[in-house]
This record gives C-alpha cells, sequence and structure tokens, in this order.
C-alpha cells in the first residue's frame, strides 16, 4: 500500500543540515538571571549549568518575579478560581476581567478593550472578523499578523519596511487600478508592529497615519513590544500622541506585563463586533483569571512605579557599550541587535557570551534576511548595573575571541 503519512525525519533532517533545528531548554525561573538545563528532549530536564545571566527575554519590566504581581495572580486563583472555565460568552467573564479591560482602556485612550487567551489569537482574530477588502502590511510583520492576513481572504499588498512612501505608493497604485465596477466601498486596513522584535525599529506612525488619511484607510497597530513602556504606560500611539487617529490599537499582556493574553482597544463599536465575530475570542476558553490579574498589576506598575525609567537606563548603557565596542546596532528601542551578518559568526559570538554566562540567542534566515544574522539583547528593569558591565563584557571577550572587534 502506498504510504500517505509524512516525511518527519527528513524535515528533521533538513533543518538540521541548515543550521535552523531548535530545542528546549528549560529554565529554573522566568527572570533576569537563571539555572538552564541541556536540550532533552523528552527525557526529565538536569538543572546541571551555571547560573546564567539573562539578555533574552521580553520581560522588559522584569515584573515577572515582583511579589505584587504574584500576589495579585494568588489571590485571583483563591478567590475566582485558576481557570476561566469556558468561554467568556458562556460563564468565563469574570470582574477580574472586566477590572483589566477598563485599566488597559484608559492606558490606551480607547472607549474600550476587550482581551483574548493570546495576542497571537487576537492578531488573527481582529483581522479575521474586520473582513477587509485589502490590506497593507509591513514587510517585517509578526507572523501572527501574517496569518490574519492569510487566514481573512483579503488581498495583502506588503511595503517596504517602516516606509510611509513606500506605503503611500502602494496605495496609489492600488487606487489608480480600483477604478473598475465594484471597486468603491473598498474596506483598506494598514497593519503594522510599532516595536519590531527583531530589529528594534520603530514604525512611523504619524506618516503612516497621515497616508491612511489621504486614502481613507484604517490603521492596525501592534503594540506587543511596545506595552507598558512608554507614555504613562501605553506604546508608541500614546507616546507620539496618536489615539485619535489609530482605529485598532493590539498587544500583548505576556511581555513587559509579566502575564500571558493580548488585547484590543478602540472604539465601543470595534470590541462588540469582536466579543460577536472574533472566532478566537469566541470559540475559546477565556484568559485565565489569574492572568488576568497578574497582567493588571503590572500594568498598574508600569504605570506608576520606576521600572520603565531603570530600563531605559540600561538600555542606553548597552547601546554605548556595543557601540563604543564597534559593534552595529540599529533600532531606537529597548531591542539591541548586534548585527553580525555571517551565519557562523553568530552561532560563535552566541556560544561564546554562553560560555560567560551570558545568554542572547543567534537570530539567522528565515526569521531575517539572509546577511543580517543577528544577536539579539533583550535588558530587563531587573537588571543592575553589575549585569549589564558583566554583558558588554562577555561580549567583548567572545567578539575578540571570533575575530570580530
Amino acid at each position: 500500500m502506498e504510504d500517505r503519512g509524512f516525511d518527519l525525519e527528513g524535515r528533521l533532517d533538513a533543518l538540521v543540515e541548515h543550521d535552523l533545528k531548535r530545542s528546549l531548554a528549560p529554565a529554573d525561573r522566568v527572570a533576569e538571571r537563571g539555572y538552564f538545563a541541556s536540550p532533552s528532549g523528552g527525557e526529565l530536564p538536569v538543572l546541571d549549568s551555571e547560573e546564567a545571566l539573562v539578555f533574552a527575554s521580553n520581560n522588559y519590566l522584569g515584573l515577572t518575579a515582583d511579589k505584587r504581581v504574584q500576589d495579585a495572580a494568588r489571590q485571583a486563583g483563591a478567590t475566582v478560581g485558576t481557570g476561566a472555565g469556558a468561554s467568556r460568552l458562556v460563564t468565563g467573564d469574570t470582574l477580574v476581567h472586566q477590572d483589566l479591560e477598563r485599566l488597559l482602556a484608559e492606558t490606551k485612550g480607547t472607549d474600550r478593550a476587550l482581551a483574548f487567551s493570546s495576542g497571537y489569537a487576537a492578531n488573527v482574530g481582529t483581522i479575521t472578523a474586520l473582513e477587509p477588502d485589502v490590506i497593507f502590511s509591513d514587510e517585517r510583520n509578526h507572523a501572527s499578523i501574517v496569518d490574519g492576513c492569510r487566514l481573512s481572504g483579503a488581498e495583502t499588498v506588503v511595503y517596504d519596511h517602516c516606509d510611509a512612501a513606500s506605503l503611500r505608493a502602494e496605495m496609489a497604485d492600488r487606487a489608480d487600478r480600483a477604478d473598475g465596477p465594484g471597486a468603491d466601498g473598498e474596506s483598506w486596513l494598514i497593519v503594522t508592529d510599532t516595536v519590531f522584535s527583531m530589529d528594534g525599529t520603530v514604525a512611523p506612525l504619524e506618516s503612516i497615519c497621515d497616508v491612511a488619511e489621504e486614502f481613507g484607510a484604517w490603521v492596525m497597530v501592534d503594540e506587543a513590544h511596545a506595552t507598558g513602556l512608554y507614555a504613562d504606560g501605553g506604546g508608541i500611539v500614546q507616546a507620539e500622541g496618536l489615539e485619535d487617529r489609530v482605529h485598532v490599537q493590539l498587544g500583548t499582556l505576556s511581555k513587559a506585563l509579566a502575564s500571558q493574553g493580548g488585547y484590543v482597544a478602540g472604539s465601543d463599536a470595534l470590541v462588540e463586533l469582536l466579543v460577536n465575530e472574533a472566532r478566537p475570542f469566541v470559540f475559546s476558553t477565556g484568559l485565565t483569571p489569574m492572568a488576568a490579574a497578574a497582567a493588571s498589576e503590572a500594568l498598574h506598575l508600569a504605570r506608576h512605579s520606576d521600572a520603565r525609567e531603570r530600563l531605559w537606563e540600561n538600555v542606553a548603557h548597552l547601546r554605548d557599550g556595543f557601540e563604543s565596542m564597534g559593534f552595529e546596532v540599529p533600532g531606537e528601542s529597548q531591542i539591541l541587535p548586534i548585527v553580525v551578518g555571517d551565519r557562523e559568526d553568530a552561532l560563535a559570538l552566541e556560544a561564546g557570551i554562553r560560555d560567560r554566562n551570558v545568554i542572547a540567542p543567534a537570530i539567522r534566515p528565515p526569521t531575517v534576511p539572509e546577511g543580517t544574522c543577528r544577536i539579539r539583547v533583550a535588558p530587563t528593569a531587573a537588571h543592575d548595573r553589575n549585569d549589564v558591565v558583566a554583558c558588554l563584557e562577555a561580549f567583548q571577550a567572545a567578539g575578540t575571541e571570533v575575530g570580530l572587534l
């Protein structure tokens, strides 16, 4: 009989051949430092390594280990329950969810907000529920945006990274081709990350809004790597005062807000539509009350503590140090990509800093374009000055050893 199954071993061998196979290496905790086990496959992992400094986490404000956030989660678990138990449209909606959404809407300057079980679900659910005819998407948008565009069935036009002129040219070209019968009434959606996770770049939101208004399009932004880090605990939208010009603000609770889940913030009509027609919301068990409570407390701390200031001080110190060594560090956010270029050099540099008990990953194709391999460094507010110095010293020694400095 003909074998109609799947050649899993062959696909795994191909990943190994191209240096693309990844493995799980469990840690003892999520914090600025920790112990890591060697990849164990299906076996029980053994923590037999030295403690390492972690400069690879999206726990930007260092709040996963904050007692106030942990206490909020514990209290919600004890009072409300550890899980939502059902879709929020059935019995899975609680006052803890409502409180989180109220605080998100206040922070984002919108009528309402809606929490999803993940940022991925929020992107896919929102794009598909809007049912746009045409989507204009930054070429380096997150995979969840790309998948949302595909699943929506919309015509997707990709514009150059962080390039409002490219966006305008694509929209003008589409407008010129949209003069035929039925073209009137097309719905257009511009979708972009605000902070790009592998490049550290920040979208030119004001210019994008200018283009959108010229052509009558809506703007949707993903603030996953910005939420909690900018003005009053908001994102780039708040930093640039664009609340009234961005129609859909989306983000995650799992990075700076030290929890799990995603959210969408916008008008009352937008949230009502998503409650009824966003399939990942309608057909998923609600976000756990513990996650909602942790995110609420973390957002409160992002707004009313010195965590943001401590993060940006660490970012500035690291950027200055890397650039003084001669490394290229593009972008203008808390994400610091140390561009190496060559795949082997990037892997060697990753191994060199790991030997010195600093963890930061080598990022290579297909995640980034060929020839732009880099080490992605992400400090947190919980790193102290000695941690930052130790990170710089590890890069100096490993970079010299590899021949990059």
